[in-house]
């Protein structure tokens, strides 16, 4: 898809799995299990897709999937899979490798989200994308080094701690225009700090929706997750957003939908609803 000087594109890094329940919160599975299939541990999965931004003497990636440090432990428990898709593989497919990178948006630093943002090499922790330049929110950074008791879990700091220390990552603060066309937009229900990006040149505008939106599944504003640290905020905050993507025709690219890369929505009288279904 071209968004005014840009071409985007679809960069799959992996799959892996969490709970369904706390993907899906409050909603009985009785309900959620008829979009999303389950396995024999209640765990269903999801795809881990980053956006890749070309143009503009950029390339430009949002986000980096969960990475390959995990042990053997911690991957079987959320069930990596980057047998057929990583982060190297997908950029391989539009000419690119790791050092061609100039910038990475961080959405936050969960880890299915940060987890590439470094790896290990030669028992040393580095960037990834050694020549990019990394953007994350002050307030999330300040969050992600002192998490709270409930989400202390999502947060490693060998994903974020050697991007400070090469003086790669880059702070910024608030809702603004990051590079031309390309906005950051704040929500805070998920975590404190969530950025999502829009690209939009006046005519058509792609949004990652990362985890205020994660799954085309999680489209009704009542299905959020257990993850969410202010499920109320959250509430509100998809019902602003999927409004305002209805009206003006907002292409809404899933981070974690296993089947579902992106769609349009329409607002009806029993709530939002999927218009058509979009591939990058």
């Amino acid at each position: 898809m071209q968004i005014g000087k840009y071409n985007i594109h679809s960069i799959k890094t992996g799959t892996f799995a969490l709970d369904g329940g706390a993907m899906f919160s409050i909603v009985p599975k009785t309900i959620w299990s008829r979009k999303i299939e389950a396995d024999d541990k209640n765990r269903i999965v999801m795809e881990m897709r980053a956006l890749l931004i070309c143009g503009e003497g950029r390339n430009i990636l949002v986000d980096t999937g969960i990475g390959d440090k995990f042990s053997k432990k911690h991957s079987e428990i959320y069930k990596i899979d980057q047998s057929n898709a990583n982060t190297e593989l997908s950029l391989k497919k539009h000419g690119l490798a790791a050092r061609d990178i100039t910038d990475v948006i961080l959405t936050h630093l969960h880890f299915d989200h940060a987890g590439g943002a470094t790896r290990m090499v030669g028992g040393e922790l580095i960037p990834a994308f050694p020549n990019a330049n990394y953007h994350i929110q002050k307030a999330h950074l300040s969050l992600a080094k002192n998490p709270t008791d409930k989400d202390i879990g999502s947060f490693r700091k060998e994903n974020f701690e050697p991007l400070e220390s090469s003086g790669r990552l880059k702070v910024v603060e608030g809702e603004f225009e990051i590079f031309p066309n390309i906005f950051l937009l704040i929500y805070n229900g998920h975590t404190t700090g969530q950025q999502i990006v829009n690209i939009a040149d006046g005519k058509d505008t792609v949004v990652y929706c990362a985890d205020l939106v994660p799954t085309a599944s999680h489209i009704p504003t009542h299905y959020i997750m257990s993850y969410d640290l202010y499920p109320l905020t959250a509430i509100e905050e998809k019902k602003q957003f999927l409004t305002r993507a209805a009206k003006e025709g907002w292409a809404l690219f899933f981070e974690h939908d296993p089947c579902i890369e992106a769609v349009k929505i329409v607002e009806t009288d029993k709530g939002f609803a999927i218009k058509e279904k979009i591939v990058l």
